[in-house]
């Protein structure tokens, strides 16, 4: 799925370029056991999303990890468009970090994209002794070939934001990206803009406060974060911790916009529904500014009587025109039209369950939105459990597909349903003229129905790169 092309490498060689190429046939997502009554190992699924295939809406493959309890979460690629200019480099192999035992896996999709198999396991114990880091999250392949994967910890679960390197040919472990005693306080997402030298973290939180659920007494202790972390992508050393406040607790995903020349992007940050605007200044040091924020609703019924909406992914259109997020507890995506920066615009709304449902037990009291409690969505005759999290978009922008887990803890905690039904996909399709968010009814990938028993589907990867994988030099 490479730009035909002589001499070019993986991925397109700008965002623009990559909106062209062919579309979505197979998608990757990790299936998780942990914390189900199901005691099998995580699984990577293959799901055929080719409305002209006779297995569409499908798995078409599984595989399981050879250990159990590991909390597969998010994946990354061993190269992508940044190495487009590299003709040695192939986009084969998927990398797999499990956020709580520590393994990384590392998948072969180049022999059969169709049906993955293993290839590496990282083990805990290399990733300890040779960087003092644990609880691995978020990867993305270097330029110079090395992967670099953000950590949440240290080996004894206390926060700790540093970065693991493995070579991007043995993935073998060569140690730390960060500096001696420069890692931050936590960890999380990072994204890297190396024509501006820098690259920016995010935090989340101390992750033996968050493994088996949130508890909201941990963040007035201290256990989360809600600092953006400034880095200098050349001397490797932290220059700026940009505090967001309490109104920025919990930075999660963190995108700059796709145009390598640019000089800014968006965070979401959960607690408090709010989207900051990052950007470099006229004197070279950054910055951020709150850009949207969704009201909390006064509730009865539910653990708290105010209900965050908790914004849980992010992302951004190839083109930089649109952003979209996904609402946790209240169970919408929003579409933004970012055109002004500063500025962004709601261009769509579509609700796909959540906490708030007309036929729930939850009642809403007060909302500065004066939006009426949504009915439960049903597609295909099954009524959807849980509520959107995980978004990956087409590269031409007009289909967002959506899962339904965060986190095995916080499932269990906020929707126990789920862990009993077993997540779900869906796919939206997308007004990309003049905005809007339509439900395709005829595609569902019920993880309910999987043959070990109902499982939880998490982040979403295309074989060919996708814009939350690729990052363009």
């Amino acid at each position: 799925m490479a730009t035909k092309c002589t001499g070019c490498g993986p991925g397109y060689k700008s965002p623009l370029d990559a909106m062209k190429g062919p579309r979505e046939e197979i998608v990757y997502l990790p299936c998780i056991y942990r914390n189900t009554d199901i005691q099998k190992p995580d699984y990577l699924a293959t799901v055929d999303v080719d409305p002209k295939s006779p297995n569409y809406s499908q798995v078409i493959h599984r595989l399981p990890m050879p250990n159990m309890n590991d909390e597969l979460h998010h994946s990354g690629w061993n190269a992508c468009s940044s190495c487009f200019g590299d003709s040695s480099k192939k986009r084969n192999r998927l990398i797999l970090p499990s956020l709580i035992s520590s393994r990384v896996y590392v998948v072969d999709t180049g022999t059969d994209p169709r049906a993955p198999q293993m290839h590496k396991i990282v083990e805990p114990t290399d990733i300890f002794w040779k960087t003092g880091l644990a609880n691995p999250h978020t990867t993305h392949c270097l330029g110079s070939g090395q992967i670099m994967i953000s950590s949440m910890g240290d080996p004894s679960g206390n926060g700790k934001g540093g970065f693991i390197l493995l070579d991007g040919a043995t993935f073998e472990v060569v140690g730390n990206w960060e500096l001696p005693g420069e890692a931050a306080p936590f960890g999380y997402d990072f994204w890297y803009q190396p024509r501006h030298n820098v690259m920016m973290s995010t935090e989340w939180g101390a992750p033996k406060a968050l493994a088996d659920g949130f508890n909201l007494e941990h963040v007035k202790e201290g256990h989360y974060g809600s600092k953006i972390h400034v880095w200098d992508w050349t001397t490797h050393k932290r220059l700026q911790s940009l505090d967001l406040g309490e109104e920025g607790a919990i930075p999660l995903e963190i995108r700059f916009l796709h145009d390598p020349a640019a000089t800014e992007g968006y965070v979401g940050c959960a607690l408090q529904g709010t989207v900051f605007r990052f950007y470099r200044t006229p004197k070279g040091d950054w910055a951020a500014e709150k850009v949207i924020q969704v009201p909390s609703k006064k509730v009865e019924g539910w653990a708290l009587p105010v209900m965050p909406s908790l914004i849980t992914d992010i992302l951004i259109s190839l083109d930089d025109r649109f952003l979209y997020f996904s609402n946790w507890l209240h169970g919408d995506i929003r579409q933004y039209d970012i055109t002004d920066r500063r500025n962004p615009r709601l261009a769509g709304q579509l609700f796909l369950g959540g906490s708030i449902l007309n036929d729930g037990p939850v009642k809403v009291l007060e909302d500065p939105e004066n939006q009426s409690q949504p009915p439960p969505r049903t597609i295909k005759g099954k009524r959807i459990p849980g509520s959107p999290q995980m978004l990956q978009l087409s590269l031409d922008g007009k289909r967002l597909y959506v899962t339904t887990s965060l986190y095995s803890g916080w499932d269990k905690q906020f929707y126990p349903e789920m862990i009993k039904e077993g997540s779900v996909m869906m796919q939206i399709d997308v007004d990309t003229a003049n905005g809007g968010l339509k439900v395709n009814e005829n595609f569902l990938v019920d993880f309910g129905k999987e043959p070990d028993g109902p499982a939880l589907a998490h982040e979403l990867r295309y074989p060919g790169g996708d814009c939350t994988s690729d990052i363009w030099l």
